[in-house]
């Protein structure tokens, strides 16, 4: 009797600890769209600068809004004597456009703020090296102590896949 007793107690407590409420919803980030990892190639005046590809980020800011979109390429070009650049760039989600916003602060210490010229991601709209059909992604920008030389990034969402590695 006295066990039954014990065995009624906990199935109570288990019983009531239970939440029968609902799942939360869990939601992507606005800008999952433009947010990603791409191989891109930098271009000056119109050329390609020939340094290969090198791997950037877009990425949602803390806001999670859909106007602000860091751009980060991790300093990969220093080493080709060009700065780095991680700035938070407008967009239009819509458009999937960079929209042209003049002398963003560059979040690398000490770094020239960096003006967005303009610049897209057309989905489906690249072709990877290795041959596999992916996003495409350009953005002009320039530096502010470098007034008039225009930089271009422009290459291919990372599909991951092994053939496409840099």
């Amino acid at each position: 009797m006295k066990y039954i007793k014990y065995s009624l107690i906990l199935l109570v407590f288990a019983l009531a600890s239970c939440d029968l409420g609902d799942e939360p919803a869990i939601e992507g980030t606005k800008l999952k769209a433009m947010c990603g990892e791409w191989y891109v190639q930098l271009y000056s005046g119109g050329e390609d600068q020939g340094i290969g590809y090198h791997l950037i980020t877009t990425a949602n800011t803390a806001e999670n809004n859909e106007t602000d979109l860091i751009v980060d390429d991790h300093g990969l070009l220093t080493p080709y004597e060009y700065p780095p650049i991680k700035v938070i760039s407008k967009v239009t989600l819509g458009g999937m456009t960079f929209n042209a916003t003049p002398d963003l602060p560059n979040m690398n210490a000490g770094e020239s703020a960096v003006s967005i010229l303009e610049g897209k991601i057309l989905k489906g709209g690249a072709t990877s090296t290795g041959g596999n059909k992916t996003d495409s992604i350009y953005v002009k920008f320039e530096f502010k102590a470098v007034p008039g030389e225009i930089y271009e990034y422009a290459g291919y969402r990372r599909t991951g896949f092994l053939e496409d590695e840099h």
